[in-house]
């Protein structure tokens, strides 16, 4: 007959493997600092904050080289992942905070700022290549695998590629700012979807629920 102690042992593995295998990760890419909090390159940053509030979850606190906050959405545990290793090493975070809550590839999300889609479009991947976003590629690199979704959120290109470094770490235009709120609150609110497997419904709603 096991002991009191094994039980307890066994019972506790058995609510610590459920607690990770019914967590996502949801990451949104950015720089640390008021400089850069209003950059396009931070979209990923603003989708989190703009999460956490809907969601009504606690403060951000630091953690895995970044800000992190729990809670639940669409009946599922989430962790909201704010890595503060600058751009170019996003990956160094999310892999400390995949590792300690065994969350798989497939069950990790990134937003962040796309060159090669219009202002205020999105799209949604599995896998596939980086474009060139040097946060995604820190992401593969500490990884190993390519397997995480992400949403692809359009800011533009400004024409040039050598304009590209000050396009990105600049603020939204004048004109972008009397939608980027309305644009981030409506991404935010349909997350839930992705968490239930519906990508379509998710680009749907976000293209139905926001006109510029």
């Amino acid at each position: 007959m096991p002991s009191f102690f094994t039980y307890n042992v066994f019972m506790f593995g058995l609510f610590k493997k459920k607690r990770y295998e019914d967590m996502w990760l949801l990451v949104g890419l950015g720089n640390p600092g008021d400089k850069y909090k209003d950059n396009r390159h931070n979209v990923g940053f603003m989708v989190m904050d703009e999460i956490a509030r809907n969601e009504v979850m606690p403060a951000f606190k630091s953690k895995f080289n970044g800000e992190v906050t729990e809670g639940r959405m669409a009946n599922q545990k989430v962790l909201l992942l704010k890595p503060l290793t600058y751009m170019n090493d996003s990956g160094v975070s999310v892999r400390k905070a995949a590792d300690f809550y065994k969350i798989p590839p497939e069950k990790i999300i990134v937003f962040h700022d796309e060159l090669d889609i219009d202002p205020s479009r999105i799209k949604v991947k599995q896998g596939g290549g980086t474009g060139g976003h040097n946060g995604l590629k820190s992401i593969d690199a500490h990884l190993g695998d390519k397997d995480y979704w992400r949403v692809r959120m359009g800011i533009g290109h400004p024409g040039d590629k050598n304009r590209v470094s000050g396009y990105v770490l600049n603020d939204f235009s004048k004109e972008e700012q009397k939608w980027l709120n309305d644009w981030i609150y409506v991404v935010a609110k349909n997350t839930d979807l992705l968490l239930n497997d519906n990508k379509d419904d998710f680009m749907k709603q976000v293209i139905e629920g926001f006109r510029i």
